[in-house]
């Protein structure tokens, strides 16, 4: 029987593709560069499987009318809101995802970037390479201290628990979370995490707010110049889920006006565009690192190949989402 013919569309580590290649007839990138969306839509007339990455949009009008030969997409990344899902569905197409996986590292980077906002280090790397700094002194650069502070969590999801875990019993931070769905009592202990009832609560009283919800249309700009000014003078927010859970031109200005301290950010709403007023800013601004380690991003590409290998011998997925 012949391989079904899958297609990545960008180039993941090499162990994944080398596992891919050995059980498939798999279409790589070695070029490693985005796939315009043409490409993708003749994809699915081509292909049994196409394995895109959060760089691929995929939206309702890419997707085939009737039903295709792509069967599964098997989507590296735990987000997948750039995937419409009804679309898929509407086409007969499975879709997955890797949860799980890049938990821990994107919870590095959360804590990561809150003390890069908080200590200033990327504007005091910046001074030492230019050849202006000019010497310790007592009042030079002076941040913020975050242990002891409260560290806000909207979306009390596994990143957001690991990163939780990491703020309380590294710094010894107050944890408190807002989360559209009841958390079990045990996952808050972890961290002695406090349920605050609003999100607008847990934007008062954190000293650093880190975002956790899922993207997509229903939490699109759910930080906005409304809520921004909530938050205190000293406050730090940090995005590490996606991009459009911010309204880019408020928080440009909150930064400007501040409304508030700082901002820590790894992901943006038209990546890789980052809107020129962000930076001006005294934001923090990292190239979509969170799960950016060797062993994470393998991982993840591992998941992906488990849920193909499932879908083609006709077993249960392990991490179906539509």
């Amino acid at each position: 029987m012949a391989k079904p013919k899958i297609l990545v569309t960008r180039r993941w580590p090499a162990v994944v593709e080398k596992r891919l290649s050995k059980s498939y007839n798999a279409t790589l990138n070695p070029t490693d560069v985005a796939m315009a969306s043409n490409a993708i839509a003749t994809a699915f007339a081509k292909y049994d499987a196409i394995c895109p990455t959060i760089s691929d949009k995929l939206p309702a009008e890419l997707f085939p009318q009737s039903r295709s030969r792509v069967r599964i997409l098997g989507n590296y990344g735990v987000g997948f809101s750039h995937i419409d899902l009804d679309a898929a569905k509407a086409a007969g197409i499975v879709v997955t995802n890797t949860p799980g996986v890049l938990s821990e590292c994107t919870a590095d980077l959360v804590i990561t970037l809150m003390l890069m906002v908080a200590r200033r280090t990327s504007e005091g790397e910046r001074q030492v390479r230019a050849g202006r700094w000019t010497g310790w002194r007592p009042t030079h650069m002076m941040g913020a201290k975050v242990s002891g502070a409260t560290f806000g969590v909207l979306g009390f999801g596994r990143i957001g628990r690991s990163a939780a875990k990491r703020a309380h019993h590294g710094f010894g931070m107050k944890v408190i979370y807002y989360d559209a769905f009841p958390i079990a009592p045990d996952l808050a202990a972890e961290s002695a995490a406090q349920s605050r009832d609003s999100i607008e609560a847990v934007l008062h009283e954190a000293d650093a707010v880190s975002l956790h919800m899922p993207g997509g249309a229903e939490n699109f700009h759910l930080i906005n110049a409304e809520r921004l000014a909530l938050m205190k003078p000293t406050g730090i927010l940090v995005n590490t889920a996606r991009g459009e859970i911010i309204d880019g031109q408020a928080l440009a200005d909150a930064l400007r006006s501040r409304t508030i301290a700082g901002a820590g950010l790894d992901v943006y709403e038209d990546e890789p565009t980052i809107p020129a007023a962000l930076l001006q800013t005294n934001a923090v601004l990292l190239p979509h690192l969170g799960s950016a380690t060797r062993a994470t991003r393998e991982a993840m590409g591992m998941m992906v190949a488990d849920n193909l290998d499932a879908f083609f011998a006709g077993e249960n997925l392990p991490n179906r989402v539509a």
